[in-house]
């Protein structure tokens, strides 16, 4: 290495100047180390927030998930959204895959104490069958609890429940361990999947939250706890394409086929009033026929109700992409049945269609019914 000497008392080494140290005094010396004492400080308080900070952060999307256990000895699934410091998402309260009750829900979460409350915000749907024995989730909650992660990748809520209407008076313990696979399947499902890739926008939050916040009516619940029949909501299909049938067929309650319920006035008199038009005769046999629901054009807001021998067995069916499902016994019906749709509205764009898939044993047969305010389409079911 070369040295050059410029200036007596001073070196310089890769144009970097020492100062030796028998020139600073000790009030010199004493000045430079507060300035790197500073510095230290300063760095270090710097990379503290930093933790802080992302700590903070990690912790806002930790708590966006699905969590599963039990809201005052009830068993229950949420799947929790964060949304700025507001919590949205869903609820079920659930004894079975048939037998549940679901909520949206509304709340919020305290980054720094980490504390969250939530409560069932609107009754949203509703499975049951008549052979239930418990009804999970009849009165809306309101929850409060901590949010902990004892390690091992473990994330739990702790904390306390009461009757929403009756917040004062804690109904019990509320215990929710954090899982990656929901028992119930819905549209939340897709911005838990892709919170930290997008689904975090908040506008994508509304609108999800709009499209799932759809009440369950007094009637259907009525039909659905009073006959004992179950609807079944299938994956979206193309449009006018044939659904793929799953071959591990799903679980569903077979319902006799008994006495409903007097139907509204509107639907009876849209009913009786309106032309029924023949759309197709399909042979029946075996032990039971169902029968699959979509909506045939563009998704615009089509409803129907469904009449057969004359007796309403379904009504405020929305159709959409997703296929509502009705199993019939074959020993519970007549010889020759005729099954009505009735539109209870044409939607946004006029007629009520509804592409129709029934399996009959090993036999699929298809159509397209149509219905206006003046006809109602109807499918002859004939026992062979």
């Amino acid at each position: 290495m070369k040295i050059i000497k410029s200036r007596p008392n001073q070196i310089f080494t890769h144009c970097k100047i020492i100062l030796p140290e028998n020139r600073l005094n000790d009030r010199d010396i004493k000045q430079l180390n507060n300035i790197r004492i500073l510095k230290r400080t300063i760095r270090q308080t710097a990379f503290l927030l930093l933790l802080i900070f992302t700590f903070t952060g990690v912790k806002a999307q930790m708590i966006t998930g699905v969590w599963k256990g039990r809201i005052s000895r009830q068993k229950a699934e949420l799947k929790i959204v964060l949304n700025g410091d507001s919590l949205t998402g869903t609820a079920y309260y659930f004894e079975s895959a048939n037998n549940y009750r679901r909520y949206s829900i509304k709340g919020y979460f305290d980054q720094v104490t980490n504390s969250a409350v939530w409560w069932d915000d609107q009754l949203i749907e509703e499975r049951s069958t008549r052979f239930s024995l418990s009804s999970p989730g009849r009165v809306p909650m309101l929850s409060i609890a901590d949010f902990n992660c004892p390690g091992d990748g473990r994330m739990m809520l702790d904390g306390t429940s009461a009757k929403k209407d009756e917040d004062d008076k804690p109904e019990g313990d509320l215990h929710l361990d954090k899982v990656n696979t929901p028992e119930f399947a819905d549209e939340w499902d897709f911005v838990i999947d892709n919170y930290l890739v997008g689904g975090n926008d908040p506008e994508i939050i509304d609108s999800i939250g709009r499209l799932s916040n759809r009440p369950v009516t007094p009637e259907r619940e009525k039909i659905i706890s009073e006959t004992g029949m179950t609807v079944k909501e299938l994956p979206a299909v193309e449009k006018n394409e044939v659904p793929v049938i799953n071959t591990k067929p799903p679980v569903i309650v077979t319902a006799p086929i008994i006495k409903t319920p007097g139907p509204l006035p509107g639907i009876e008199e849209k009913f009786v009033q309106r032309k029924k038009i023949l759309v197709t005769e399909i042979p029946v046999s075996g032990d039971s026929i169902e029968l699959r629901f979509y909506d045939n054009a563009e998704i615009d807001g089509d409803s129907i109700s469904l009449f057969l021998n004359e007796k309403l067995i379904f009504r405020h069916i929305r159709l959409t992409g997703n296929a509502y499902i009705i199993k019939l016994p074959v020993s519970e019906l007549a010889e020759t049945n005729e099954l009505i749709m009735v539109a209870e509205n044409l939607g946004s764009i006029p007629p009520n269609t509804s592409y129709m898939v029934a399996l009959v044993g090993d036999k699929r047969y298809e159509a397209r019914l149509e219905s206006t305010e003046g006809s109602s389409a109807m499918v002859r079911f004939v026992k062979k």
